[in-house]
């Protein structure tokens, strides 16, 4: 008798026994550093030459702008950084600014969580969220986790259980610490370390905007940037975004979250199909957005960081999509409050949505032109960018503090 496997149940089969051998191999790795700490431990104990002092992982190149300034810092005080990378065309990996900082290509996915998990470090310092929650666990070869932000807004906006698992948070306004400690006491959470340190990567932002020539262009430009997943502009609104915008006398740019190219493949092969290059219309995909940011007039998005970084270090007005934000899956949900980037954002720009988008010609002029939307933006930085122009010095200095401590100096 012969026995048959259907080809749907063979394939699920295979891919389970490919899983246990792959998880049993990870096991066995672990099991091996394991035994080897034990053995060693109190002989090398925090003496351990190997272990690195400060270790920075970004999970991509984008984010060389967030650790740029933060590294020039510690290179300035001497310090001895190790910097991972999962892009294999990381400035980072091209950078001469920094003497002590050794940069590192370490994969991508798996494989570099893979040597995440077991790395042996003093000061872990990242600002990728999920630590402990999915592939990236804390190594039991490395002492303390640094979480830095990569936007000006709230911490709670990451996946549920975002930054529950590391050790200390540098923030960059009063209500991010209140969110954390509200998440902490409803979770039962042990207090981490808060620090207000300010925004190094808005910092040298603003740097860069004074350093550049005005954007000259003879109409309005507008920028329409929207984020991904079920709640973006596109997946929310589809396209009649852009045949609107299309139908002003405007400049339109359009830059979509790099992640969306990722989760929506394929809708967004077809609206780049379906909206192609032209005098009016250019779609940006470049990894620096800053000539979007600083050409533009005006934004259009719709949950992104981009907000602040237009609204507040560029200056400018925005529309903001209305697309019934769901905070399920976010920290959001387990707050008492609303979130603070939706409490601010009437104050900079006017809110659009499904019904108002055949008037948007009249909302950009509107956003352009009125006074209130300036007064907004002073009070924004005011609650969110605390030790302006002093971001990157303080992180430094924090990291330093930190690494200190656990040396026992």
């Amino acid at each position: 008798m012969v026995l048959y496997i259907d080809p749907g149940t063979g394939s699920m089969l295979f891919t389970i026994i490919i899983s246990i051998i792959g998880f049993v191999a990870y096991m066995s790795r672990v099991l091996w550093v394991k035994v080897k700490y034990t053995i060693t431990r109190g002989k090398v104990d925090k003496a351990d030459h190997d272990k690195i002092p400060i270790l920075i992982f970004a999970e991509a190149k984008r984010y060389w702008s967030v650790f740029e300034p933060i590294c020039i810092e510690l290179d300035k005080k001497g310090a001895k950084v190790v910097y991972w990378t999962t892009s294999d065309d990381d400035p980072a990996l091209t950078q001469e600014s920094c003497k002590n900082l050794k940069v590192e290509y370490v994969g991508k996915g798996n494989k570099a969580f893979a040597k995440l998990n077991m790395v042996n470090a003093a000061v872990v310092v990242s600002s990728t969220p999920g630590l402990d929650v999915y592939q990236w666990k804390r190594s039991k070869l490395a002492d303390y986790y640094i979480h830095v932000q990569h936007a000006a807004n709230d911490i709670a906006g990451y996946r549920m259980f975002g930054v529950d698992f590391f050790d200390a948070i540098l923030l960059s306004g009063q209500y991010q610490t209140d969110e954390i400690r509200e998440l902490e006491r409803k979770r039962h959470l042990p207090s981490k370390d808060i620090e207000l340190v300010g925004i190094p990567y808005m910092d040298e932002l603003r740097k860069r905007i004074e350093a550049a020539p005005s954007a000259d262009h003879d109409r309005v430009c507008v920028l329409l940037a929207p984020s991904w997943g079920t709640n973006s502009i596109f997946n929310r609104f589809g396209t009649k975004v852009l045949e609107e915008l299309l139908r002003t006398s405007y400049h339109i740019i359009v830059r979509p979250h790099p992640q969306s190219f990722i989760s929506d493949p394929v809708m967004m092969e077809t609206i780049m199909k379906d909206f192609p290059e032209s005098d009016t219309l250019h779609w940006d995909t470049n990894s620096d957005n800053f000539e979007s940011l600083h050409n533009a007039d005006i934004l259009i998005s719709d949950f992104s960081g981009i907000i602040f970084d237009f609204t507040l270090a560029f200056d400018k007005p925005l529309l903001y999509a209305n697309v019934d934000f769901e905070t399920d899956c976010y920290d959001y949900y387990w707050l008492d409050r609303n979130p603070w980037t939706l409490e601010i954002l009437p104050e900079l720009g006017l809110e659009l949505n499904s019904d108002g988008l055949s008037n948007i010609k009249e909302m950009i002029d509107r956003c352009l032109n009125e006074e209130r939307f300036r007064l907004g933006r002073d009070k924004a930085r005011s609650e969110t960018w605390v030790h302006m122009g002093e971001g990157a010095i303080r992180t430094a200095d924090y990291i330093l503090k930190k690494h200190k401590e656990l040396a026992g100096k």
